[in-house]
């Protein structure tokens, strides 16, 4: 244990989440005792006949058992990409949708192909996980069962459809989630309302401006992004200006 772990007191584990409930059926849960820069958003979408959930958190504490809004239905897990703050509860749903291009990280999630290598350390957290978690301990599952994803893909939740647009950039499997009918993304890393991660070691920047010009492209009202707070379709527009603008790209 580092001497920072050991200053920071660990949070019960029904206490580890919390949920906020936006409009259209969409549900926001997120680890509160991770510091904004690194807690990832999970995105749970109701649907008649089955429910979408985006992301699936660090994985430190048992997300199913834990968040009540995950027990009793058919969820279709879909991870946005493999980096180790979005995938680390996905064994937890028996089928784990994802880009074929990331397919071989999830099959496999090592601590530095999903950057937990990287990020994991004491900087990550305001609180830690109950005993006993420990950075040097950390290891993430895989699925069970993985189930590729490909550009133009629809996950159908009887009421709800949803498009997978492939996003590459962040990292090269990353997609969004487009649902037509309400003018709602779910975006993932590639864009939300903070600060970009566009050099990890398989970011490409030619690919996000590739990327970020689809997005753009979108009649969007509402985004709901990886991290961060959600955010209106008109402000995406303007953050892609602006990236574009930047990056000369």
């Amino acid at each position: 244990m580092s001497p920072g772990q050991a200053s920071l007191h660990r949070i019960a584990a029904d206490q580890w989440y919390r949920t906020q409930r936006l409009n259209h059926g969409i549900t926001l849960i997120d680890e509160p005792w991770i510091k904004p820069f690194f807690r990832c958003n999970l995105w749970h979408v109701r649907g008649r006949e089955r429910d979408l959930l985006v992301d699936f958190g660090l994985g430190a504490v048992p997300l199913r058992r834990h968040v009540a809004l995950l027990a009793g239905r058919d969820i279709v897990g879909v991870a946005s990409h493999t980096h180790f703050d979005h995938i680390g509860a996905a064994h937890e749903f028996g089928t784990c949708h994802v880009h074929s291009t990331e397919a071989d990280i999830l099959a496999a999630p090592d601590n530095a192909s999903t950057l937990a290598e990287v990020f994991l350390n004491d900087e990550m957290f305001d609180a830690l996980p109950p005993a006993p978690y420990a950075h040097s301990g950390y290891r993430i599952a895989a699925p069970p069962k993985i189930a590729l994803l490909e550009d133009g893909d629809e996950i159908d939740l009887g009421d709800r459809r949803f498009e997978v647009i492939h996003t590459p950039g962040h990292s090269p499997g990353g997609i969004a989630l487009w649902e037509a009918a309400s003018a709602t993304l779910i975006s993932g890393d590639l864009i939300y309302d903070g600060p970009l991660i566009e050099d990890a070691f398989h970011s490409n920047l030619k690919d996000y401006a590739t990327s970020m010009r689809r997005l753009r492209a979108l009649p969007a009202r509402v985004v709901h992004g990886g991290h961060f707070p959600s955010f209106s379709g008109t402000h995406l527009h303007a953050m892609i200006d602006d990236w574009l603008r930047n990056h000369d790209l």
